[in-house]
């Protein structure tokens, strides 16, 4: 049995919003490792630039301007971390959304099949059902028909 045109066209439709939301989580995943990347860079660059700068002061290079300088730097490269680790929430959150969307299309989608196979089921099973009285039927005008010529009551 072929399911009604207005459930496949559901089908249909529900698979490309589905595919649409699979794009854009799988896009929204890669935004998120990039950023997570970013700050992950930018945090072993600080620690680079700490040893370097420890070092140095080791040595006893550098004097009062050149410390200002290293804490101004310092607290700089501090808020570009602290702005890039909210930048990697916010896309952790982004995403978390779109794979929410994701997952309620997927469920949906199988909705729809769901359904299409209940009534691809119910379908057959009424076929079933109208072939089965027509045999039934068949079946009974021939014990009519042998019972009339053998000149006996059908009842």
């Amino acid at each position: 049995m072929n399911p009604p045109l207005a459930l496949l066209s559901l089908l249909a439709h529900a698979e490309r919003e589905r595919n649409a939301a699979m794009s854009e989580a799988k896009r929204v995943e890669m935004e998120h490792r990039h950023a997570q990347r970013q700050v992950e860079q930018l945090i072993a660059y600080r620690g680079d630039y700490e040893q370097r700068w420890n070092r140095s002061f080791a040595d006893g290079g550098g004097g009062i301007a050149i410390v200002q300088c290293y804490q101004g730097f310092m607290e700089r490269l501090g808020a570009a971390i602290d702005a890039q680790q909210r930048v990697v929430a916010m896309s952790a959150q982004r995403l978390a959304n779109a794979q929410l969307h994701w997952q309620q299309l997927e469920i949906r989608v199988a909705s729809v099949r769901k359904l299409i196979d209940r009534r691809d089921t119910e379908a057959r099973s009424e076929e079933a059902r109208r072939e089965q009285k027509q045999l039934d039927e068949h079946a009974m005008r021939s014990a009519w028909q042998r019972a009339a010529a053998a000149g006996l009551s059908p009842l």
